[in-house]
């Protein structure tokens, strides 16, 4: 790959990592939300336990809708170009978190606030539907061979990344404020700063180029007529596939980044900014380890990372809430901020082995649906799910049984990754020649 090819493809991972970053502050803003004012501020009619899962369960819409946005944003991504199509879902991404802050609540219109909210939430989860999967394949079909996980690594790291942001700046504006103006109107100064990161955001946008893959695509034939059709006629084991060997990963993620943010006052006796405090250590070290993931990926194989990180995450998914339950903020604290390099593990690598399920022509459509279906099973209702068990069982061990199960699926998905992958690589161009070699070692 000559000079120019090289920094075209660091410029263009740069920006996938900030938009990713952006896209996932607003995405993360929502859940910590969720987990610490929206049962007050839009359910405050029902009990704790009821409005807790009344606020899960608006959070669990937006990821009802990322596989909608998936294949919206995965249509034009394929027949029109991966560089336009991302600047579309930056847009909504960002329009919908900031009517998110101007939205009232249920004290000025009732129950119309809830609906809002839905709405503004299934704004939130389209925009981000197109998002991810299309920073992944874009960036992965620029990278250098021979170093494809760990530019894949970029846009994935926006998820540590925009979590990291918006727990510091929802901590920032709860600590410089009285609980009382938090709850009052202080929660909405996060999702309006959301506007000026947008601006940020889609100015590096407009200066990347497109996809080599995909420019090649076009001088070779037209692009398919109907993506989403042939990924689901062609190519519906992949994305079965896909599911499994992400699911697990999103389900403790989102427990580690929002459950446990409700759960552990209520249920341990830990304060909620010690534990928002835990999730930001926790997201540093996930950010901090990412390219040391996605390097070995580069040097072992995708699948020998793959298959090690899914070990320890069933370890993980056992232990998080009996050492939560413990309550000893030293061990807790600990534990917390490990998760985040075992998420990492599992989670830094799954742009470029996702995005190298599916052939060039339909990769956007099968990576972003693939993808978020497998956010909406594992994280969009993990939250509600563990809500509901403890409600009705009054134990957290109902949640850890849960999470060990959709772990080892995730393991053994890991464990039937093809080690020759040359099959499902379908019609990669000359510049992607080798990709097998990188993933399946």
């Amino acid at each position: 790959m000559d000079t120019d090819n090289r920094r075209a493809a660091r410029r263009v991972s740069w920006a996938a990592f900030i938009g990713t970053t952006i896209e996932w502050y607003d995405f993360f803003l929502y859940g910590t939300a969720a987990a610490l004012v929206f049962n007050k501020q839009f359910f405050p009619a029902m009990d704790p336990v009821a409005g807790s899962i009344a606020a899960f369960g608006t959070m669990a819409v937006g990821f009802l809708a990322r596989p909608l946005g998936g294949i919206v944003f995965g249509h034009f991504g394929d027949r029109l170009g991966r560089r336009n199509t991302l600047v579309a879902s930056l847009l909504i991404m960002g329009i919908g978190t900031t009517l998110i802050g101007l939205v009232p609540t249920y004290s000025s219109i009732g129950v119309w606030a809830a609906v809002l909210l839905v709405v503004m939430r299934i704004a939130q989860g389209i925009g981000l539907g197109g998002e991810l999967g299309g920073a992944m394949v874009l960036t992965m079909e620029h990278a250098p061979k021979g170093r494809r996980a760990l530019f894949g690594a970029f846009p994935m790291m926006g998820t540590p990344a925009g979590m990291l942001c918006a727990n510091l700046v929802f901590l920032g504006t709860s600590s410089l404020l009285s609980e009382e103006s938090f709850m009052a109107w202080g929660w909405r100064v996060p999702f309006l700063l959301s506007v000026l990161l947008v601006v940020v955001g889609l100015y590096l946008r407009l200066r990347i180029e497109e996809s080599p893959a995909y420019t090649s695509l076009l001088e070779r034939r037209e692009p398919v007529r109907l993506p989403i059709a042939v990924v689901l006629r062609d190519h519906w084991h992949r994305v079965l596939h896909t599911i499994a060997v992400i699911i697990a990963n999103s389900a403790l993620a989102y427990v580690f980044m929002v459950y446990i943010l409700s759960y552990g006052p209520a249920a341990a006796g830990l304060s909620r900014t010690f534990l928002l405090s835990c999730v930001i250590g926790g997201a540093a070290v996930w950010l901090a380890t990412a390219p040391l993931w996605a390097h070995l990926g580069d040097r072992l194989g995708l699948r020998a990372v793959f298959v090690r990180g899914s070990v320890v995450l069933l370890v993980a998914a056992v232990a998080i809430f009996p050492v939560v339950d413990t309550g000893n903020p030293v061990l807790v604290a600990v534990f917390m901020v490990t998760v985040g390099a075992v998420l990492s593990m599992t989670h830094a690598p799954q742009g470029t082995l996702t995005a190298s399920f599916f052939p060039v022509a339909v990769r956007y459509s099968g990576t972003s649906v693939a993808y978020q279906l497998a956010a909406m099973l594992g994280g969009g209702i993990t939250p509600l799910i563990a809500a509901s068990l403890y409600a009705a069982t009054g134990t957290s061990l109902s949640i850890t049984g849960y999470l060990a199960a959709v772990a080892v699926v995730s393991m053994v998905a890991a464990l039937v990754i093809p080690r020759d992958d040359a099959e499902r690589l379908g019609d990669l161009p000359a510049a992607s020649d080798g990709m097998a070699a990188d993933i399946a070692k």
